[in-house]
C-alpha cells in the first residue's frame, strides 16, 4: 500500500498483549501439553507474536511444550527474538526455508505454517519466486506433517484469495471470487488459493487435521523493519509525527485484527477447527476503508493525512477491493476479541464510525 522508509521498529511484544492471550479460556490449553509446535515464518508479524505468545503461556502454565521456530538466517532471528524467549530452553531455532526444509529428527505434534512473501512489490516483480514459495512450501509441510502424525497443521492463508466481493457483501468461506491468472499481482492470492487446495486434498485423501485461516489485515507490536503493510507505515508516521501521506485513494474497505487476537483465533483453529474447513479471522467492528483508518489514526496522534496518487498495478497495489469478513464459523469455535488493544481500536474506530454517520 504504502513505501516507508523506517529503519527499525522491531518492538518485543508487551506483556499485556502476551497476558491477554494466556488468559483466554476458549482455547483449550491443556491440548498442547508436553507437544511439540513447529512454526513457520516465525520471524514475521504474525509468526512472531504466536512464538512470544506461546512461550510465555508455556511458562506461566506450566505445559511442558517445545517451540520449534524455523528461520531462513539463524543470526537476524538471534535479534529479532527478545532475550527471555531465546534463553528458554523449550525454544528453538531451526534454520532453513520452507521451499528446502532441513532435516527434521524430533516429533512434531502440531505446525502452524506461515511462511510466505508478503511485499506487495514482490508479487510483481518476483512472481514466480511469490507463487514457488507459497507452493513448494507447503507441499513441503503437508508431506513434513504427514510422515510425523502430526495432530494438526493449520496454513495462514488471506482474505486476497477472495478476489474482489462487490461492495455491500458479507463474504463468508464458500464465496468464491475471480481472480485474473494473466495479472502477475494475482501470484499471491493465487497461489495462496492453491496451497489452500492442497491442504483440502491432504485431509480428504488422508485424513489429515488440515485447517485454513483466511487472515484480514493484521496490526500491533512485534512490527518487522522490512513490513511494508499499511500499520506498519501509520505507526512509523506517529512515531515520528510525520504527515501520514496515501499512495491511493484508500477506497479499499476491510477489517483489520490486533495481533493478539490473531494469535488467539489461530490456536483456536488450529485446535478445535474442523480438518479440511478454512476460517475467516478478522474483527468485524473495524469495517473500514483506508482512508478512514488513517484519519482515525491521524486524528488521535495529531498528524494529518495528504493524498500522493501513484500507479496502483506498478506499485503492486491492489485494486480497491470490499472485504466484509464473516467470522461467525470462528466464533461458533469459541473465539471472541479478547484483547484490550484489540478491543480499544474497535471501540475507537465504532465511535468514529458513529461521528461520520451523522455527518
Amino acid at each position: 500500500m504504502i513505501k516507508s522508509n523506517r529503519s527499525n521498529i522491531t518492538a518485543e511484544i508487551p506483556e499485556r498483549d502476551l497476558k491477554d492471550v494466556s488468559d483466554v479460556t476458549f482455547v483449550p490449553w491443556n491440548r498442547l501439553a508436553g507437544k511439540n509446535i513447529f512454526i513457520t515464518g516465525a520471524t514475521g508479524l504474525i509468526g512472531y507474536n504466536v512464538v512470544c505468545a506461546l512461550a510465555y503461556a508455556n511458562a506461566v502454565k506450566k505445559l511442558g511444550m517445545k517451540i520449534f521456530a524455523l528461520v531462513r538466517n539463524k543470526e537476524r532471528a538471534l535479534e529479532r527474538f527478545p532475550s527471555r524467549v531465546l534463553k528458554d530452553d523449550a525454544f528453538a531455532l531451526v534454520e532453513g526455508s520452507v521451499e528446502r526444509l532441513p532435516e527434521v529428527d524430533f516429533p512434531i505434534d502440531y505446525v502452524i505454517h506461515g511462511a510466505s512473501r508478503t511485499a506487495s512489490k514482490a508479487f510483481v516483480e518476483e512472481p514466480v519466486e511469490t507463487a514457488l514459495t507459497a507452493l513448494q512450501g507447503t507441499l513441503n509441510l503437508l508431506e513434513l506433517a504427514k510422515k510425523k502424525n502430526s495432530e494438526g497443521i493449520t496454513y495462514l492463508s488471506s482474505m486476497e484469495v477472495y478476489g474482489h466481493p462487490p461492495k455491500g457483501k458479507k463474504v463468508t468461506e464458500k464465496y468464491a471470487g475471480g481472480l485474473s491468472p494473466s495479472d502477475v499481482r494475482n501470484s499471491y492470492p493465487i497461489s495462496k488459493l492453491q496451497c489452500e487446495n492442497l491442504c483440502h486434498a491432504y485431509a480428504r485423501e488422508y485424513g489429515m487435521n488440515v485447517t485454513v485461516a483466511r487472515l484480514t489485515q493484521t496490526f500491533g507490536a512485534g512490527t518487522g523493519p522490512n513490513d511494508n503493510r499499511v500499520f506498519a507505515y501509520f505507526s512509523d508516521c506517529i512515531a515520528n509525527k510525520r504527515d501520514i501521506v496515501l499512495k491511493t485513494k484508500g477506497d479499499t474497505e476491510r477489517s483489520y485484527l490486533y495481533t493478539a487476537d490473531a494469535v488467539t483465533a489461530i490456536l483456536t483453529v488450529l485446535l478445535k477447527g474442523e480438518a479440511g474447513a478454512a476460517y475467516n479471522i478478522a474483527d468485524e467492528r473495524t469495517y473500514r476503508s483506508i482512508s478512514e483508518i488513517a484519519e482515525i489514526i491521524a486524528r488521535k496522534n495529531g498528524v494529518r493525512v495528504r493524498y500522493d496518487i501513484q500507479p496502483e498495478k506498478e506499485n503492486g497495489y491492489p485494486e480497491a477491493v470490499y472485504m466484509d469478513l464473516d467470522v461467525s464459523a470462528l466464533r461458533s469455535l469459541g473465539w471472541y476479541v479478547a484483547s484490550r488493544n484489540g478491543n480499544e481500536f474497535a471501540e475507537t474506530v465504532t465511535r468514529f464510525g458513529e461521528n461520520l454517520s451523522r455527518g
